[in-house]
């Protein structure tokens, strides 16, 4: 397993690629204050999982990954601040409530930090680790919404991975997002999942977005929703001021989670 900081560029690697088509040696080793060494051993290891394609000088996508690392690596990267995250959400669950729990690391954190005390939960979720973690919980029934699995990151999408969510009038349902943005409001870097979490939003009497300063003030691929969509957005402590403000002007309500939440 690469180090949190392999793995923080990793990350940054193939968001170039996604926005840029391509990524040069030099200019990254630039970018981040490391050797053209170190910066080629992460390309190397990139095209091993087969999320990019070498050449000389840099690297192209490849055709057939959609440039995304497992949710046992993204989980390491601000950890902390998902942990935080976590908790803070986790304690807007309240007995007797339905609730839809999204899929990705920060949602795990929250599904990890509910109360072994509430009774009468139903957890919704598109997220197989998330169900697995749930099972054992005394006072929570869990249901999965079923549908096509992508292994990476264990959840669930379309074709039928919307089905079930149509049925449902959850109390909560708990997003997460690749982009926060004034403008382009709630985004995401896989279109499929995009999808589902539109179908959560619909499901939902109130929406509660997830997303770690990192996300702040960024624009992925996929639209989930304009900022309207959500009720409450729950990020952590080193998240700008300024840009937090940009989105209250905007009608968002924030919260700062802080790390002894």
């Amino acid at each position: 397993m690469p180090s949190l900081e392999a793995t923080f560029r990793h990350q940054e690697i193939l968001e170039v690629l996604r926005r840029d088509g391509q990524a040069h040696v030099t200019r990254l080793a630039d970018h981040f204050g490391v050797s053209t060494v170190t910066i080629r051993t992460d390309l190397d290891y990139l095209e091993r999982q087969k999320l990019l394609r070498r050449t000389r000088g840099g690297a192209l996508p490849t055709e057939t990954k959609r440039f995304e690392l497992p949710l046992e690596a993204t989980r390491q990267v601000h950890a902390r601040e998902k942990e935080s995250i976590g908790r803070f959400s986790a304690g807007l669950v309240h007995d007797g409530e339905t609730i839809i729990l999204d899929v990705g690391s920060t949602a795990t954190e929250l599904a990890k930090a509910l109360s072994p005390l509430l009774r009468n939960v139903v957890v919704i979720t598109s997220g197989l680790n998330i169900a697995l973690l749930l099972e054992s919980h005394p006072g929570i029934t869990v249901i999965v919404t079923g549908g096509t699995l992508r292994p990476l990151q264990h959840s669930l999408v379309n074709p039928y991975g919307s089905l079930l969510l149509q049925e449902i009038n959850a109390d909560k349902a708990f997003i997460g997002c690749n982009g926060v943005h004034p403008d382009k409001g709630f985004t995401n870097t896989n279109l499929h999942e995009a999808e589902i979490k539109r179908a959560m939003i619909e499901a939902a009497r109130e929406t509660i977005v997830l997303a770690d300063h990192s996300k702040i003030m960024q624009v992925a691929a996929a639209r989930i929703g304009p900022l309207e969509a959500a009720h409450l957005l729950i990020t952590d402590r080193k998240a700008k001021n300024e840009d937090l403000e940009l989105l209250r002007k905007r009608g968002l309500e924030v919260v700062q989670a802080a790390r002894d939440s």
